[in-house]
Order: C-alpha cells, then structure tokens, then sequence
C-alpha cells in the first residue's frame, strides 16, 4: 500500500519536507500616518492597528525594525483636502515629512510610498474629475508629479494604486527624467474594485463621496482580464507585480507567477485582516493559526512579498520558533 503519511508523522519530518515557508524576509508593514501632533488612534475596524502623526510614530517604528521587518508602506492622510490632491506633491506634505523624518531616524528601513489621490482629494476618487468620472490622463501628469516629489523626499520605491492606464510608463518616464533611474516601481497591476477594502476607508477617510470606483479598478469576476493588466505594467517596466486583495485572488497570485518572471507581490489587504481578528476575538477562531495559514497561501500561491497587518503579529511568532 502506499503510505504518504510516512512523512508526516513528526513535526521534525514535516519541517524536513515542507514545501513553503513564511519568512520575516517577505513581509512588508503599511503605516498609517495623520498631519498634526500627538495622534495615535486606534482604527475601530482594524483591531491593533493605529494613525500616527510624526511625533508619535518613533515607537512603533522601533518596534518593527526590532522586530526586523524589513520594509514598510507609507499612507498619508493630510491636513486639508482639494479636488485634485494637490498636497501629495507639497514638499511639506505628510508623506514628505515623513520620509524626511524615517530616512534620518530609521536609515535602515526600506520605504514604499503610495501613489494615489483617494486619501487626498475632497471627493475620494483617485484622480481628477471629469464629470462623475476620472480623467485618466490628467490624472497621470498628477501621479508623475506626486512619485517625483516621493522620490526627492527620499522613498526608496513607489507604488501607484490607482489603477490608471499607463501609469507606470508616465511615473517611469519622469523618474528617469529627473535621475532617478534607479528608483523602482511596485505596479498595484491587478487591483480588483473589492469590498475588501471596506476597514481601510475608514483609516484614511478615502471613501467616495459619489459613486465607486469600478471604472477603474477591475471586475472580481474578471481572470484574463488581470493578467492583461499585469501584462501592461511589465512591458512599462514595473519592477514588481502586485495582486490586491490577495485571500480571494490566489487564483490570479498563481497566474502572475506562472507567467512573469519578475517578483510578485500581494496585498493582503484590510477587511482579510478584520475578519480574522473579528472571529479570533469571538473565540469562533484560533486567529494565530488562521493568520498563518491564510499568509501560507498567498506564498504558497507565488507571491514573493506580502504586504499585510499581521507584519508585526507573524514577525513575533516566526522570532519565537527560531
């Protein structure tokens, strides 16, 4: 008879044949920080998750380089507002300081900024308006301005989430332009318009104000249409290829890694991470069981990086099995 039960019959010989492991080395950690002083609020929807201003912020980023995550990503929520999100390209604005503030504290520290305009504009959309919709290619001259302005303040790579056609080769060719020629690009390449993402309005206060934004971000239903998407920020010269969300989207994770040889990135995004912390606090879950093995399955399924708020909780765990 065969026996493939032979080989799990220790947790020694089980580690010995294990075929993917969750590492420190993949994560990156989102930070959510406000304009203003003496903020650090816990997200209501976001169990253990914070906006910080600056001035309180040094805490949890001694933390997290303790705890030897090797990279975060930045989201700005600013002091004012307007319809084109004028403030992501302020040298003053709040992810400017920002980067400013963590390359001359936390010089080790890997930075990733968002490129986007929801948390910036008085209507919540990702871009400038034109009727109810978003002008995609003034909203790109807009992205290329903001990534420069990230670049200057010191970012180590940028990420445009938007979901505009092209704005990977518009944010290239001006970071080439202005010598940074080195600076990479994490394209969000295949962001689903998901309910997922539901927690995070509420940190940032991004929700529309009219509307959706499903005439950017992608149909859930669409698979063919996602790896045309991640297709294009290749052939733009994207550096790293993310999916967002990721629990729901393994299928699409398996597909980008099938297909590109470049690193693949998910997002495991907000309302995967309330769900867990929400069942876990109701005891109907072992949420430390469920958290590793929902991040097992975004490796598993061929993502290289995971951006998620369990950064710090899986960080703790995998330092005390080492």
């Amino acid at each position: 008879m065969l026996r493939t039960r032979r080989l799990r019959t220790s947790e020694n010989i089980r580690r010995l044949v294990r075929e993917t492991k969750l590492s420190i080395d993949d994560l990156v950690y989102p930070l959510f920080i406000e304009d203003g002083e003496g903020i650090e609020t816990e997200i209501e929807a976001m169990p253990g998750i914070k906006r910080f201003s600056l001035d309180r912020l040094s805490r949890e980023l001694d933390e997290v380089t303790a705890l030897n995550i090797p990279a975060v990503l930045l989201f700005g929520i600013p002091a004012s507002k307007d319809d084109t999100g004028t403030q992501t390209w302020n040298e003053d604005g709040i992810i400017q300081k920002s980067l400013r503030f963590i390359k001359a504290n936390y010089p080790d520290l890997y930075i990733i900024t968002d490129v986007c305009f929801c948390e910036y504009t008085s209507h919540g959309h990702c871009g400038v308006l034109h009727g109810d919709d978003v002008d995609n290619d003034k909203t790109l001259a807009n992205l290329s301005k903001q990534a420069l302005s990230h670049a200057q303040a010191g970012a180590d790579m940028v990420a445009p989430s938007g979901m505009m056609d092209g704005a990977v080769a518009a944010i290239r060719e001006g970071l080439d332009a202005a010598g940074f020629t080195n600076l990479p690009i994490m394209g969000y390449s295949v962001k689903y318009a998901s309910a997922f993402y539901g927690p995070f309005r509420e940190a940032v206060g991004s929700a529309p104000s009219f509307g959706d934004r499903r005439t950017y971000q992608m149909d859930p239903a669409n698979r063919r249409e996602g790896m045309r998407e991640a297709a294009y920020d290749d052939a733009e010269d994207a550096d790293i290829l993310m999916v967002k969300p990721a629990l729901s989207y393994l299928d699409i994770i398996r597909e980008l890694r099938d297909s590109f040889d470049k690193p693949i990135a998910c997002y495991n995004v907000s309302g995967e991470y309330s769900m867990i912390k929400a069942a876990s606090a109701k005891g109907w879950i072992d949420g430390e069981r469920v958290m590793m093995e929902s991040l097992l399955s975004m490796k598993r399924a061929g993502a290289d990086i995971i951006i998620t708020y369990f950064a710090k909780d899986v960080a703790k765990l995998l330092n005390t099995r080492a």
